[in-house]
Order: C-alpha cells, then sequence, then structure tokens
C-alpha cells in the first residue's frame, strides 16, 4: 500500500433479526458503505425449522448459517456500496447480542448441523431471549445465596436465565445426551470470529458478564455438583477457553473466510464483542459518569468507572468488560422497542392504521404525534415495562407488563404514551440504584433506532433530570467494532485513542425541564411503588406463567 492511502475496517453487528456490515474509514470513522442481510429463519420460537415440531413457551432459537450467510452477503455488499477497494482493508470485528450461546463439537461445527440432531432442539442456538431457563437461574441463585458464593454480588445478586450457566443447566438436565455429544459451549460473539479466522477465543466481555467469569475464575466444580450430580465437569468440559482483551487480534482472516467476504486473507480478526459493549466506543462514551443506552427491541446500559462497587440487580461488573484497564458495569431492560411494536401490532384499531397511511405515516409516528400533544399526566396511567420480564434491578423474566388506569374513556395513544413514559422509569429506576451504590451517572448517551423518536428521547431526559447525548451514527455496533478492528490491526494503540478519532456523538441533544421532570416525580412514584408490590412482594405475575404453561402443555398433548 503506498504511503498516505487511506485504511478501513469492517464492523459486523449481528442483532436479533438480522446482522449488518458497514465500511468505516480508520482515519476519521466516516461511515463510507453498509448492507444487511436478514436472518432466513429469523427468531426460532414456535416450531423447528425442517421437522415443525412445536417448541414450548418461552423458547427462543436460532440456526448458526443464517450468521454465516452475513458474511457471504453483507460483507460484500457493504464493500460494493462504499466503493472502496477491498485490498484496503486492514481488518474485521464482529459483534454479537448476548448471552447467545451455540452447542459445538470441537472444530466449531454446531450440533444442529449433524443430520442425526436436526430435530433435537436443544442443538440449536439459544437466542439471548430465550427465556425457558428461568427455573435453573432461580436454582444457582439460591444455591449461590445459601452458600455465600462471592461472585454473586458481581451480579446484582442474581444471575440471568438469559445467561451461559443456567441455558447449560437447562441443556444437561432435559437432553443429557446432547449435553455429552456436545464438546464446546460458545458464545455466538465468539463463534462467528472462530468462523472468521479458525481460532477460538472468549472475549472478555462474554466470558465476565455471562460466563461469570471473576478474578481468573469460573464457578467452582464443588458449586456445580451441588447444583446438579454430574454438573461438575461444565466449566472444565465444556466452557472454559483462553480469553481474549477487546481490542487484541483473536487471529487472521483465513481462505475460506476471505473468498466468503471478498476481502484479503491474512488481515486481523478482533477478539469478539457484544453489541451493547462495543457501542461505547462509537459513541465516545468511554469515561466514568457517562451511561450509555443501547435502545432497539431491548435496552443495554453500560458504563465504565474507576472504582468496584457491588449495585443490586445490575447485569454484572467486569474488570476490562469494557474498557481494558476499567470495571464496565451493565445493567438492562429485557423489553422497549419490543413493547411499542408489540402494542402497534395487536392493540391498535385499524382507523388508526388508516389515518397513518393518508399522513404518511407509520402508526408509531401516528402515535407518537398524538400522545406529543398530551401534558404529563393527562392520560391518567401508569404502566409497567415488564412485557419481556424485568432484567433490571429485579432480574425475573416470569414478570409481565402491567398497565394500570384504563376506562372506558382511554384511547390508543394514551396507552402508547404510557409505555413510552414506563421504560423511561424503568431507566430512571436503574440510574438511580447506581448513584446509590456509588456509581455516579452523570451524562446519558443514546445509541439505537430508538434515538429517532425525539419524544421520548425528551421524556427520557425528564424522567432522569439527565443531559442525553445521542451517537452520531445510525450504525453504532457496526461503528463500534469497526474501531475494535482498527486497534487489532495496529492503526491506534488502544480503544480509547481509536474512539476518540473514529467515534461519533453529538452532546446534550436533549435537556431536563425542571417543571416536567416534576411532574413525572409523581407519576414515577406510582410505577415505583406497583414496581415494588409486583416484582418484590406479590407473585401473581408468575403463577399466571405457570397456569399458561400448564394450559399449553394440556392442549397439546389433548
Amino acid at each position: 500500500m503506498s504511503a498516505g492511502q487511506e485504511q478501513y475496517t469492517i464492523g459486523v453487528d449481528y442483532g436479533t433479526l438480522s446482522g449488518r456490515a458497514v465500511v468505516v474509514r480508520v482515519s476519521d470513522g466516516a461511515e463510507l458503505g453498509s448492507a444487511v442481510h436478514a436472518y432466513e429463519h429469523a427468531v426460532v420460537d414456535t416450531a423447528l425449522p425442517g421437522t415443525g415440531e412445536a417448541l414450548p413457551p418461552e423458547w427462543a432459537l436460532q440456526v448458526p448459517e443464517d450468521y454465516r450467510q452475513v458474511l457471504r452477503i453483507a460483507v460484500p455488499a457493504a464493500v460494493s456500496a462504499a466503493g472502496i477497494d477491498p485490498a484496503h482493508v486492514i481488518g474485521i470485528a464482529t459483534d454479537f447480542t448476548a448471552c447467545t450461546m451455540v452447542p459445538t463439537l470441537a472444530d466449531g461445527t454446531p450440533l444442529c448441523e449433524l443430520p442425526e440432531l436436526a430435530d433435537r432442539p436443544h442443538a440449536f442456538v439459544k437466542l439471548w431471549k430465550h427465556h425457558a431457563a428461568q427455573p435453573h437461574a432461580d436454582r444457582i441463585n439460591r444455591l449461590a445465596e445459601e452458600r455465600g458464593e462471592a461472585w454473586l454480588p458481581r451480579y446484582g445478586g442474581l444471575i440471568s436465565s438469559e445467561w451461559e450457566f443456567a441455558k447449560g443447566l437447562q441443556l444437561f438436565e432435559e437432553d443429557r445426551d446432547l449435553y455429552d455429544r456436545m464438546e464446546h459451549w460458545v458464545e455466538a460473539a465468539d463463534w462467528i470470529v472462530w468462523q472468521l479466522c479458525g481460532e477460538y477465543v472468549r472475549n472478555a466481555c462474554s466470558a465476565g458478564y455471562k460466563g461469570i467469569l471473576q478474578d481468573g475464575a469460573y464457578p467452582s466444580t464443588d458449586f456445580l455438583e451441588a447444583l446438579a450430580p454430574g454438573f461438575g465437569g461444565f466449566v472444565a468440559d465444556k466452557l472454559a477457553h483462553p480469553v481474549g482483551e477487546l481490542g487484541a487480534a483473536a487471529g487472521r482472516l483465513t481462505a475460506e473466510a476471505a473468498a466468503w467476504t471478498g476481502l484479503p486473507e491474512g488481515i486481523a480478526v478482533a477478539v469478539g464483542n457484544v453489541d451493547a459493549h462495543v457501542t461505547a466506543p462509537a459513541a465516545q462514551a468511554v469515561d466514568p459518569g457517562q451511561m450509555v443506552a443501547i435502545m432497539g427491541t431491548s435496552t443495554c446500559h453500560v458504563m465504565s468507572a474507576d472504582v468496584l462497587r457491588e449495585v443490586p440487580g445490575m447485569c454484572g461488573v467486569v474488570d476490562g468488560g469494557i474498557i481494558a484497564g476499567r470495571w464496565g458495569y451493565e445493567a438492562g431492560q429485557s423489553g422497549v422497542g419490543d413493547i411499542f411494536g408489540w402494542f402497534v401490532d395487536n392493540a391498535v384499531p385499524a382507523s388508526y392504521a388508516e389515518t397513518a397511511a393518508a399522513a404518511g405515516e407509520s402508526v408509531h409516528e401516528h402515535l407518537t404525534c398524538l400522545a406529543a400533544q398530551q401534558a404529563i399526566g393527562e392520560h391518567g396511567l401508569v404502566a409497567l415495562d415488564w412485557h419481556s420480564g424485568n432484567r433490571s434491578v429485579l432480574v425475573d423474566h416470569e414478570l409481565s407488563g402491567l398497565v394500570v388506569g384504563l376506562t372506558l374513556a382511554t384511547r390508543p395513544e394514551d396507552v402508547y404514551r404510557a409505555l413510552l413514559e414506563a421504560t423511561a422509569f424503568g431507566t430512571r429506576v436503574i440510574v438511580e440504584t447506581f448513584r446509590d451504590s456509588g456509581v455516579p451517572v452523570e451524562e446519558f448517551v443514546v445509541a439505537g433506532g430508538l434515538q429517532k423518536n425525539a419524544l421520548l428521547m425528551q421524556i427520557y431526559s425528564d424522567v432522569t433530570r439527565l443531559p442525553l447525548s445521542v451517537i452520531d451514527s445510525d450504525q453504532g455496533p457496526a461503528l463500534g467494532s469497526a474501531i475494535h478492528a482498527a486497534v487489532a490491526a495496529g492503526a491506534y494503540p488502544d480503544v480509547p485513542t481509536a474512539a476518540k478519532a473514529m467515534g461519533k456523538v453529538r452532546k446534550a441533544v436533549y435537556v431536563p425541564d425542571e417543571t416536567r421532570a416534576q411532574a413525572y416525580d409523581r407519576l414515577f412514584a406510582e410505577y415505583r411503588e406497583l414496581h415494588d408490590h409486583f416484582g418484590r412482594g406479590v407473585t401473581a405475575m408468575r403463577r399466571l406463567k405457570a397456569i399458561r404453561r400448564e394450559a399449553v402443555a394440556g392442549k397439546e398433548q389433548s
């Protein structure tokens, strides 16, 4: 390459329904081209592909070949859209939803790709929102609390059903033969890197947040054996593997992967990462006090700090989990955009869709315009944002959604606004819990598709009383991955330095209004009362889920 020749990296963001590749200029972070590829099988949550076998409630699977197709289709398309010579690409990095787990053979072959196992649900990828392992998470939490396990407070006192151990225990107990055949229990974030460079390297982010790796150790063999006889070898036999630092190179692009992507063989392949955590550098939010919310179907809150604190209900605190040398914190909400989408798809009259279409708006835009005309509290409602369970701070996916205050005069825009506000209230609970635990939050930085909703953003600023900055990119995770690829390729010495040059953010786009904030204080007080009543006291939501499972099972057997 000639002196002064521009260099580029590729960031690939694997989401819940699709994968997106972005070409980024290393010198300044300019995004020159992108392409998206939707997964053929999307989310497998009703029936297995091929066999049609019905899946129980709370299952969510995926097909790993869909991930490879992103490399074959989206990456070359992004390079073509950018109009660059692929010979000038120096590195590629990927990020993934988490915790998304792939059971594999020793060479990385997913078990669902073995013909004799194609009809076994547990052979498929378990997507992050597979919540059928909640009973297993409950047992892990009870035993860890009884034994006083030192790692439990690092996760806010509760392990999620979404994570590696709960899903692994479910596999162990529900399909022991398949568990025995599995040789690696792999985060999808690491599996796709394995496909690119032929090297299996555990990334520090997933290992710490989802794999309970703290101070260099996983939960002990003794603990796991007490949890379930025979499960004691889970870490040594299925899970443990060398861990790579974020921003480091996992290996070099293989000839096979170069043929898939059209990129030069031998370029740097960065250690994998999680979609939320990799976004922080893209938003130039790597300093203490900056909480980044990646807001889409769900929301993940991440931030770095120089102090180690135990925050109740956090998803985890990990040394080097976001930026090497700092403690990285994570919290989250399991449902945000998904909730708004559910409401529009299932609870809005056809007349609203017709009016929206006539105005050239989506139903979301139409409802937002109507909701924006209301005074705070005018709808007389308060909602709980638990339609997909609660990730933080209650860590209970048996919880469910609730709207209080409905009358015969309630309109769709009323409920829609109440749901927007509920997600903001859920975020305020998280922010206040961090502050009360000694981890200050001084700025709220938003990435993800929901930042486009100005009403929602202003509600968040008013509810939290925080200035709200927004990432100046539509592709935050992919840009973050491209930043890590630049570091892995040696273009920058570390991630903060690369973030300063390549990251994009617009500061304090929304600021809180004290009058509105005080009005929201009253609604938040009602939210908090319901939050504690149904989340910490009354078990009605859990009982209703149990009744539903029994009814579904009975219907299938009849």
